[in-house]
């Protein structure tokens, strides 16, 4: 039952933020392609951001100012990932539905399924599309743009139909997804390196056998000295050429998910303390009338309030307080910032080749296979079982919904075709990169229509 509220929390999470998805989308197309206001939307991405203490630049790249684009993309989506790994620490470690091989099977074998074939079918439209090599090659940087699937979307979607989804293919999608995003951070690590910078790294251990004593010897240490600690982590990644949203994942993995004494150590300190309160019979005088507190009384209330806040790990305590900032400022400032395709000069005919036509299919076409043919096979093959009151239709409709790829995706388009270059190859790169979100939210929306369609006819019927 535990497990069960903690995936349904997570759906309740994430459906509630699709919708700010869905507007900031919108609202990014509209202002990026407005005469009145285009100008504004590509220059303010521009602009610089500074945070300096003394002659230390906490927003610079190897000396140079962040933009506020680079600032979106680099420190507020590590705060995105460092909640992605948090989440992945808990599903792991904490008794959730990656903790064991039986449990983890299935998902982690779809998503492997959803990861490679979008890579092939991209691969694949490229070559049957493109003929210049050098255009081939940079096109090529591209190819893990459509192997991710948007939890906050997908999840939006599924929610639509209500309780005719069963349970066991909630629980699958919601796992799914978040094996899939360990894939993507995999990617980001090893895909968009160009270079190390031994000195750095060896900061950012410091940083990690820093927490590792601190959650050792430091137990009753809060969540703002693991976030201290990341602020630098995240300029030592920055600077050491990985990816600096990696950060956030390493930190996610540094930060305890115990408890110090366990659960019943604190549940019976609070009722030790709560049992000294007499049990009286409230009436409406006692709610207007003020009551006075003793010393006695005032030292029981701290102790039952520190009890209570020992029973939430640190983990779950960075989890709860980064939630509503991810889920309504930076997750919609990052599709307002990265949305905007500029439709001038583009024509739908760009899904039909390139770039475009490589992350449409592969989001459309690749996740879908690969979802449904690796699940097939491994349940076929009795590997896994099936969830629980779930048919080979309602699955089949859950791989479509998982071609819907927007927060992740675009973030590798924006790291594969960077536009922060000069000369010819910056004017490429845009170029690219609007195609490429154009595939994204072309394949984005059909895998929602299509696998919308494929649930409505599987799924029992609502009750009336």
């Amino acid at each position: 039952m535990e497990q069960n509220y903690t995936f349904l929390s997570m759906v309740r999470k994430h459906v509630s933020s699709s919708v700010l998805l869905i507007i900031a989308t919108i609202a990014a197309i509209i202002v990026a392609n407005l005469p009145a206001t285009a100008d504004w939307y590509h220059d303010i991405w521009l602009e610089d951001v500074s945070l300096s203490i003394g002659s230390i630049s906490l927003f610079s790249h190897h000396g140079e100012a962040m933009n506020v684009s680079q600032f979106i993309n680099d420190f507020l989506m590590a705060i995105f990932f460092l909640s992605v790994g948090l989440e992945l620490k808990r599903e792991i470690f904490c008794g959730g539905e990656l903790s064991s091989v039986k449990k983890a099977m299935l998902p982690v074998i779809g998503a492997c399924g959803g990861m490679l074939m979008p890579v092939v079918v991209f691969f694949i439209a490229l070559h049957a599309t493109v003929s210049d090599p050098d255009l081939l090659s940079i096109m090529s940087r591209g190819l893990p743009i459509p192997m991710a699937t948007d939890i906050a979307f997908s999840l939006g979607v599924l929610s639509m139909f209500s309780k005719r989804v069963p349970l066991g293919l909630k629980v699958f999608l919601a796992a799914l997804a978040v094996a899939d995003d360990l894939g993507g951070i995999i990617v980001i690590a090893v895909k968009y390196t160009d270079y190390i910078s031994i000195p750095h790294l060896l900061g950012v251990l410091v940083c990690v056998v820093l927490c590792l004593l601190t959650a050792h010897f430091w137990k009753s240490a809060t969540k703002m000295v693991y976030f201290t600690i990341g602020i630098a982590m995240w300029w030592l990644v920055l600077n050491s050429g990985i990816h600096a949203t990696i950060a956030g994942v390493i930190l996610a993995f540094c930060v305890p998910a115990r408890l110090n004494n366990g659960t019943s150590f604190y549940i019976e300190r609070i009722r030790k303390h709560i049992d000294k309160f007499p049990r009286l019979e409230v009436t409406a005088k006692d709610r207007k009338t003020p009551t006075l507190l003793s010393e006695d009384d005032i030292q029981d209330l701290r102790a039952i309030e520190a009890a209570s806040d020992h029973l939430i790990s640190t983990l779950q305590d960075m989890e709860d307080v980064l939630r509503n900032p991810i889920n309504y400022i930076i997750i919609p400032l990052f599709a307002f910032a990265n949305a905007g395709v500029c439709l001038q000069g583009m024509s739908m005919m760009d899904l039909f080749e390139g770039v475009g036509l490589g992350v449409f299919t592969g989001l459309f076409i690749g996740k879908f296979i690969g979802v449904f043919s690796a699940s097939w096979i491994s349940i076929k093959l009795k590997f896994v079982q099936m969830p629980e009151n779930t048919t080979w239709g309602a699955m089949a409709g859950v791989a479509a919904l998982c071609g819907i790829g927007f927060t992740v995706s675009m973030f590798m388009a924006t790291l594969s075709y960077p536009i922060t270059q000069s000369g010819v190859e910056s004017g490429i790169m845009h170029d690219l990169l609007n195609d490429a979100k154009l595939g994204i939210l072309c394949g984005t929306i059909a895998s929602a229509l299509f696998g919308s369609l494929i649930l409505n006819k599987t799924l029992p019927k609502a009750e009336a």
